[in-house]
């Protein structure tokens, strides 16, 4: 369900309640990131980290107007997922320039590379990237934004407490991951009964 600006915390009203509502959303996200391998995470995104990341815009950049605040709203909406998917910020994190300069080139094509797999069912693969290409003939971004449409037989999966693998399967980057179940279960709530 997309969030309305009647969602939305005033200015004033999020500047007294940010602490608490942050340390909410924090706690809550550590049951949405999943490493693959060592340089490459999937932050899993739902109604409350979108809320947590346009409060946050609005907050930085002062918006207070409708058209502004409306802006943000079209902005992040698209990536709350809608029961039939998973949606994910892939976010490839090398600390050294150089070393990541170098794996971003060899690593272009990864964002379609990126799967999920429930239980025994067939991987799926992201669909990345929709709002806008991150790529170029020479290098990857390192930051994607991917969603994962699942069959509704595996959101019923899901639901029962199906293992849930992740993994890239690019000739750079091949790693496989099982999602702790807390992480699982976190995600099998965003999946429609």
């Amino acid at each position: 369900m997309h969030l309305t600006r009647d969602d939305l915390y005033s200015l004033e009203k999020y500047a007294e309640v940010r602490s608490d509502f942050r340390a909410r959303v924090m706690a809550h996200k550590k049951h949405r990131q999943v490493a693959i391998g060592a340089h490459a995470t999937l932050y899993f995104e739902d109604r409350l980290t979108m809320q947590y990341q346009i409060q946050e815009m609005l907050r930085a950049e002062r918006i207070f107007e409708s058209a502004g605040i409306q802006d943000e709203l079209d902005a992040y909406n698209p990536l709350i997922p809608d029961g039939s998917n998973w949606k994910a910020t892939f976010m490839i994190e090398y600390e050294d320039v150089d070393e990541r300069r170098d794996a971003l080139t060899r690593l272009r094509g990864i964002e379609d590379r990126v799967w999920v797999q429930v239980a025994d069912f067939d991987r799926v693969y992201a669909i990345a990237d929709e709002d806008m290409e991150r790529e170029d003939a020479t290098k990857t971004s390192s930051v994607h934004f991917l969603r994962f449409e699942l069959s509704a037989p595996m959101a019923a999966a899901m639901k029962q407490g199906a293992k849930l693998a992740l993994g890239t399967d690019h000739p750079e980057y091949g790693y496989q991951v099982e999602a702790a179940p807390e992480i699982r279960d976190s995600l099998a709530r965003d999946l429609a009964d």
